[in-house]
């Protein structure tokens, strides 16, 4: 039928003479037709021998065969391929990422799959199911084809899928109607989810379907081709009439059909009152039949018309000599005021069979465009393939603005340059219908900001009580967990993990859990992080005061003892332990309390070269002078036996040399050490989860450990000549009370090692602080503690010793 149409524009009025036309008064300059892809293709074919232009207004084409196989073909709509980008970034947008898809049952659903779905998959989003809807059915064949597609009905029921999206054409729409249509009857559950549509859809019903019930459709988005509304359209709707129709009937096909009456009576229907008048109001009819404003279909072809028109007008401007601006009266008139018959028809084609599209398509560019090729022809005497022809080259460069206010051009592919509006879809029980643009895509518009849409406009489904609705495989993924795949099944599915410790997720469903920056810690829900407290041994703290106050408190115990030494200096058990090296001692082990007063406070570059190197150095003097002490006594009973080698070694110098050497060993130590990697101020923020430490970064730690050991090499050397000396007969031998010393101070330090190396930040430091001022005590307290008891306890045996000596 379609090419019959065709062919009849082709030939000679009101005959069908293929290739022949007898006159010139009816010359063909451009088609506007095309409700779907397959009658644009049919009338393509033949139009493209003719060099005829044709603009389609309904379904899209591949782009690539539209520019091999179709050079004269436009459409009136934009790429297919922004509106697939549009619906990804709509579903995103509500973060719908499982829905369910629905697909034509022919090529172009095949086509629209093979797109889609790797589409979706790239964005993140999963199609729960795919159900093929079929091309079109007729009443006959309804109940075969429910029974074919009831296993999809229980598939998109059963499924977590809260979102479908569909593609198709009209036809498929009504198909779809009247599968849903009888759901009802046989007690199925509705299908309370969000339709979401392409542009090719149209809720206008047949006839037969004015009265079917639409509110599974309730709430519906669908991508409509952007229009707006012509000044003085609706006027010109309230003065239609049926009465225009001459030579057709198709006005009158459609007003008995849509107002349920009769132009003419038949025998049978003699008694029936139910006569058109003439006089019934369009704007009566309910909004899925029939629309008072320009949508869809109709704007485009309302376009259509005043672009061929614009071309008409530039070819005439561009031969005429004496052109000027305003000289064709076409151009104020309007595309319903050039032929009364041509708007109408269109705004309802979709309710009539192919064959009644292809007729109207046949009226509609006869009566449009005869006034317009007359008045170029007479003036030009243009051939008609000349003519159309020449309409096609002003065609593809046409750039001008409708009455309505949109600019109008098409690009490289003769497609169409526009937008689209978001449409919410409002289905009422009277029949009644309620478009309302909740937004907009925009191709023009900077990446990622093509879609806008104001969601608080959107009415849902009432299932959703006006919540956005939600369309996930599982639940989401809460802040303090990231998603974990679930094998077998589609990346959309997935179980949620708790983040792992110093790692967090603030959002919902995130990929993985992000690391917290150093200097901050995770929060215990694992959701946000934490700055970390600084962790020192500060003056200000509790700890920090009482070492600093035991610290004071030995030093000045230190400094007592040194002051009664000094008065009692010339009393035998001051005299006897060599009055020297107990001044030695004393020293010493004020500075090793004083010293460790350096370890508190905030790590200074200062402070981090003090503390170990001082704490040495200070100590290995002590332990120095307890040995030149203890191998002084031992020598000395040793040498006053007859005939002893050992007195040559007698006298000061030998104490002497081992204090020197004692003590600069260590200061050698201690010289490598600083020239070859010295301590330094640090900042340790991985060995803590929730506190920065400020330490000493010992720089060296063999370095360390070598200063340790020297110590204890010097204790351990101690202990022995101690232990050796312990029962030599001197009342006031110090060398019992050394050997008990030296296991204390060994002790201390063989179990500060373990306890060094497993605590962490201040208390490390402490722990070496309480070592120092530990061992010092104990030094002083073992070696010096019987000596004072006797000078301030016990003074008259420091009398009867005296009197002995002499």
């Amino acid at each position: 039928m379609t090419c019959k149409a065709i062919l009849g524009l082709l030939s000679t009025q009101d005959r069908l003479v293929p290739n022949f036309k007898c006159h010139n008064h009816n010359n063909l300059i451009a088609v506007i037709g095309g409700a779907t892809s397959e009658i644009s293709t049919n009338i393509e074919i033949i139009l493209t021998n003719y060099k005829t232009p044709q603009l389609t207004y309904g379904s899209f084409l591949p782009t690539q065969s539209v520019g091999g196989h179709f050079p004269f073909l436009y459409q009136m709509v934009p790429n297919e391929a922004q509106q697939y980008r549009g619906v990804v970034q709509l579903l995103q947008h509500f973060r719908w990422t499982w829905i369910g898809l629905g697909a034509v049952d022919d090529d172009k659903g095949d086509r629209f799959l093979q797109t889609i779905v790797p589409l979706l998959s790239q964005n993140g989003i999963c199609d729960a199911f795919i159900i093929r809807l079929p091309k079109r059915d007729y009443a006959g064949d309804l109940i075969n084809s429910y029974l074919e597609h009831r296993s999809s009905y229980n598939i998109i029921y059963k499924r977590k899928a809260s979102v479908i999206f569909v593609y198709g054409e009209p036809p498929s729409f009504q198909s779809l109607r009247m599968l849903l249509f009888l759901t009802p009857f046989l007690s199925l559950p509705p299908l309370d989810k969000v339709w979401v549509f392409t542009s090719h859809w149209d809720f206008e019903s047949e006839s037969i379907q004015k009265m079917w019930d639409m509110q599974i459709f309730h709430g519906s988005l669908s991508f409509t081709i952007h229009s707006n509304q012509p000044l003085g359209f609706q006027e010109f709707l309230q003065t239609v009439k049926p009465s225009w129709a001459k030579g057709d009937g198709f006005i009158q096909d459609f007003w008995q059909q849509s107002f349920s009456c009769s132009f003419k009576m038949s025998k049978g229907e003699e008694g029936n009152n139910n006569l058109c008048t003439g006089e019934e109001k369009l704007e009566t009819l309910p909004g899925s039949l029939f629309e008072m404003r320009m949508f869809g279909h109709s704007y485009n072809i309302y376009s259509a018309v005043y672009a061929v028109a614009h071309a008409l007008h530039a070819l005439y401007g561009s031969t005429s000599k004496h052109w000027k601006p305003g000289n064709l009266p076409i151009m104020n008139i309007q595309p319903w005021q050039v032929a009364k018959t041509t708007i109408v028809p269109y705004l309802s084609s979709l309710h009539q069979d192919s064959s009644m599209e292809t007729k109207n398509n046949k009226i509609s560019t006869s009566n449009v465009f005869e006034n317009l090729s007359y008045y170029v022809q007479d003036r030009f005497s243009f051939s008609s393939h000349s003519l159309s022809f020449q309409v096609h080259h002003f065609l593809k460069n046409i750039l001008f603005n409708n009455t309505a206010g949109d600019t109008l051009h098409f690009d490289g592919n003769r497609e169409l340059v526009a937008g689209f509006d978001i449409t919410n879809w409002l289905m009422f029980p009277n029949g009644s219908i309620r478009r309302v643009k909740v937004g907009r895509l925009d191709p023009k518009a900077p990446p990622g900001k093509e879609l806008t849409i104001d969601v608080g406009q959107i009415t849902w489904h009432p299932s959703f009580n006006q919540v956005v609705p939600v369309s996930v495989c599982n639940d989401n993924c809460y802040p303090g967990f990231h998603k974990k795949k679930k094998e077998g099944e589609k990346f959309c599915c997935y179980a949620c993990s708790p983040c792992p410790g110093g790692m967090i997720s603030h959002q919902k469903d995130m990929d993985s859990c992000a690391q917290c920056p150093e200097h901050e810690y995770s929060s215990s829900d694992q959701t946000h992080c934490i700055s970390k407290t600084i962790n020192y041994l500060s003056q200000q703290e509790t700890l920090g005061i009482i070492l600093s106050i035991l610290a004071g408190f030995f030093s000045l115990i230190t400094a007592l003892v040194l002051a009664m030494v000094m008065k009692y200096k010339n009393t035998p058990i001051v005299k006897a332990n060599n009055r020297s090296y107990t001044y030695i001692l004393l020293i010493s082990l004020l500075l090793c309390f004083l010293c460790s007063l350096l370890f508190i406070g905030h790590p200074t570059k200062l402070s981090c070269l003090l503390r170990k190197v001082m704490f040495g150095i200070v100590f290995s003097v002590a332990l120095s002078s307890i040995l030149a002490k203890t191998i002084t006594v031992v020598l000395a009973f040793i040498a006053t036996k007859p005939g002893s080698a050992m007195r040559k070694w007698m006298g000061k110098r030998l104490a002497n040399s081992i204090l020197l050497s004692g003590s600069f060993t260590q200061v050698a130590i201690c010289t490598i050490w600083l020239w070859m990697s010295p301590p330094f101020p640090d900042v340790d923020m991985h060995q803590l989860d929730k506190e920065i430490i400020l330490e000493c970064n010992e720089g060296s730690m063999s370095m360390f450990y070598g200063v340790l050991g020297y110590l204890g090499f010097l204790a351990s050397v101690s202990f022995l000549v101690a232990f050796l000396a312990r029962k030599l007969p001197d009342s006031f031998n110090e060398a019992k009370f050394i050997t008990f010393s030296m296991l204390v101070f060994c002790s201390v330090w063989v179990s500060f090692v373990p306890t060094y190396l497993s605590t962490k930040g201040k208390y490390m430091v402490a722990v070496e602080i309480f070592s120092i001022l530990a061992s010092s005590a104990g030094l002083l307290g073992c070696i010096f503690f019987p000596k004072c008891y006797i000078i301030i306890i016990r003074p008259d045996a420091l009398l009867i010793k005296g009197y002995q000596d002499e």
